[in-house]
Parts: C-alpha cells; sequence; structure tokens
C-alpha cells in the first residue's frame, strides 16, 4: 500500500470513495466545498494495487488560528480493518505539523493519539466528548478555546 498526497485529476474517484464509505454524500460534499473555498490544507490517498482505497483530509480552522481539522476519513469498505484508516491519519498528523481537532469515536483515534478528555474545555458546534484533540506542541494549546471550522462544515 502507498501512501501519497491527491492528485488533482482524481477528486472524482476519491469522491466515489467517500460516498460508499459513508453510504450518503454529505463527506464527499464536505471535500468538495473545502477544495472550492481554499480551506483545505493536505489530502491523502492510499493506494493498493492501483486503485485508491482510503482518503484523509486536513481543513484549516478558523479559530484557532493554525489548527487544523481532520475530516472526513474514509477507507473502502472492502479494505475495512486492515490499517489504512489509521495509517492515513497518523500520516496526516505527521504531515500536520500544528494542532489537529477531529470529530469521531474515541475508541478509535486515541490509539492514533487523540485526546478526548484534553478538548472537554472547548467550545464547539459538535459535541465535545466526541470531539479529540492531537497537539504534538503543549504550548501552542488554547484552553477553553472555540473551536470554529472552515465554512464548509457549516452547509
Amino acid at each position: 500500500m502507498i501512501i501519497r498526497a491527491i492528485i488533482p485529476s482524481e477528486a472524482a474517484s476519491v469522491r466515489d470513495l467517500i460516498i460508499r464509505a459513508f453510504g450518503q454524500t454529505d463527506e464527499a460534499d464536505l471535500c468538495d466545498a473545502l477544495r472550492a473555498s481554499g480551506d483545505m490544507a493536505l489530502e491523502l490517498v492510499a493506494e493498493h494495487k492501483k486503485k485508491i482505497v482510503g482518503h484523509v483530509a486536513l481543513s484549516r480552522m478558523v479559530s484557532p488560528v493554525g489548527w487544523l481539522a481532520l475530516a472526513p476519513l474514509s477507507t473502502d469498505p472492502k479494505m475495512a480493518r486492515r490499517g489504512i484508516g489509521s495509517t492515513l491519519c497518523q500520516m496526516a498528523i505527521q504531515y500536520a505539523n500544528a494542532p489537529v481537532v477531529v470529530l469521531g469515536e474515541p475508541e478509535f483515534y486515541e490509539r492514533i493519539g487523540f485526546d478526548f478528555e484534553r478538548s472537554l474545555c472547548f467550545k464547539t458546534p459538535y459535541p465535545v466528548n466526541y470531539t479529540g484533540l492531537f497537539a504534538p506542541d503543549l504550548d501552542d494549546l488554547h484552553p477553553n478555546a472555540t473551536l470554529k471550522y472552515a465554512s464548509a462544515f457549516e452547509t
């Protein structure tokens, strides 16, 4: 399996993958909107036998400035539970070199290094108990910060 940056011509294939992974278009629409608005910071894909089987996106947050949001994370349902999602997340946060916020299942994301207890003090439009934080530099933490995501998350 190869983890690499997305090629712009692969956007349609990635969109199809995201729809298969989530069973709806909301997350694929989010990626399209993040790309269109210029808020997408990084997209990585997992390639297996010349086929895209996984995708992760990091987008710029409005607040705190310099922070990133990890969403969505998708794997081909036929390739689930093989470590593709974990590997994509690890690579994305390695490239980020900044605090990363995720909205997701604590059981999965805690294994990767996200801390769900430290994020309980944040003000967020999403359920705080499902909001995790990966912060490589403790000096960058903003206690009681308001998490404001890119405008694409509001649609």
